[in-house]
Formats: C-alpha cells, structure tokens, sequence
C-alpha cells in the first residue's frame, strides 16, 4: 500500500501556521518569516516521519498487516527535544497520518485508528517537549535523552491499552505484541536520540534552525542569525 505523505501535510500547513503564530518569542518584524519557517520545518518533520514508516511497516512482524513497525517518531522526538512542546506536538501528529491511515484502512476501521494515531503521537511529542524545557535547558544530552523518549511515551501507551481493550476488544489478543513492538521500537529510537543528543555536528545543524530550549514554546532563530 503506498503513501504520499507530503500531500498529507499540504493540507495542514494553514492550521500549523495559525497555532505557531502564538509563538510570540520573536519580534514583531520578525514573525511572518519566522512562521514560514516553523511550517516549513514542521512539514519536513512530518513527511519524514511518515517516509520512516512507509519503510518500516514493510516488516510485518504479525500476518494481516495489524503488527507492524513504526518508526515515525524519530521525526517527533527530534522535534520535540529540540523544538520544544509546540512543534513536538504539531509533529507528533502529523506523524500520525501514515500509521492511523495504514493500520484503519487493514482493520477497516479508520474512523477509529487516525484519531488515535494523531493523538496519541501528538501526546507523545507533546510529552517530550515539556520534559525537555524541563530538564534539558541548555539542550539535549545523551543521558537526559534516552530518559526523556521513554517516559513520554507512556501517555501514548495508556491509550493504545485502552484502545485495544475498550474501543477494538476483538482485537485485544494482538495487545501484548502490539505493546512489546512499541517498547522495542521506543528503546531504539532512546538509544538513537540521546546518540544525536552526543553528536555535535547534529546538535549545531538544530541550532541553525531552532534556539533550544529558550521558553515554553521554542523559537527559530532569526533568518540573519
């Protein structure tokens, strides 16, 4: 089944520019050029996100295609890590697109699974965002990192539960494989972040588009800085 996860995001590039325009870290003069950039930032997050799991899901670790892997949150700790709690969230959700589509359309129940996805990574990215602001004020480090991506998940993880057993109950026997999945892939993605956290070459490419952990919703440096 094949995606284009950039046609995905057009559509949202209005709503994301209307929520990063509360954003009032920058000056005046300054925010319309800023906002573009959130957006365009925003939008590359998304689409690799969603191009992870496109490659990801190709590994089906259950037959049906309902156990798959899902590795779209690199692009929200990213975000949020180095972002703050907005863009993680913004990210989060827009990530969730290609799996709530993928896994709704294989149990015929989209209605159900987009909701969930974009919410549950939305949390997820939101999660890590405050965490960040919280403990990593002068930016990400390796140890804080692999703390912060398994901590924010659990928000997520609580409604994955409560989605198998209550809203899908027929599909509650994938739940533990579902669940071990998840942490398998959250550990990764732990060990990959707080790996780039370490990374100065990766640390200073954020720092050309993101002030790190500056206040609560993170701002993007000026074009001329």
């Amino acid at each position: 089944m094949s995606y284009a996860p950039a046609g995905d995001l057009i559509l949202t590039q209005n709503f994301v520019a209307t929520l990063l325009s509360y954003d009032r870290q920058a000056p005046p003069v300054m925010r319309r050029g800023l906002e573009a950039r959130k957006v365009a930032f925003a939008a590359l997050m998304g689409a690799l996100g969603n191009s992870l799991f496109v490659i990801s899901q190709s590994l089906q670790l259950v037959s049906g295609g309902q156990v798959a892997l899902d590795l779209s949150h690199v692009a929200t700790f990213i975000s949020a890590l180095y972002g703050g709690p907005l863009l993680g969230s913004l990210v989060g959700a827009l990530v969730g697109l290609g799996p709530g589509l993928y896994f709704g359309s294989v149990a015929g129940a989209i209605g159900l699974y987009l909701p969930m996805m974009v919410l549950g990574k939305s949390l997820t990215g939101l999660t890590a965002g405050l965490l960040s602001r919280t403990l990593m004020r002068g930016g990400p480090t390796p140890k804080r990192a692999l703390l912060i991506v398994p901590v924010s998940f659990l928000p997520e993880c609580f409604i994955i539960v409560v989605f198998f057993t209550v809203m899908l109950p027929w599909l509650s026997p994938i739940l533990p494989v579902v669940l071990v999945k998840a942490w398998v892939e959250i550990a990764f993605m732990a060990f990959l972040m707080g790996a780039l956290a370490g990374n100065k070459g990766f640390s200073d490419l954020m720092k050309k588009f993101l002030v790190i952990n500056q206040g609560f919703l993170g701002s993007l440096r000026s074009q001329n800085s």
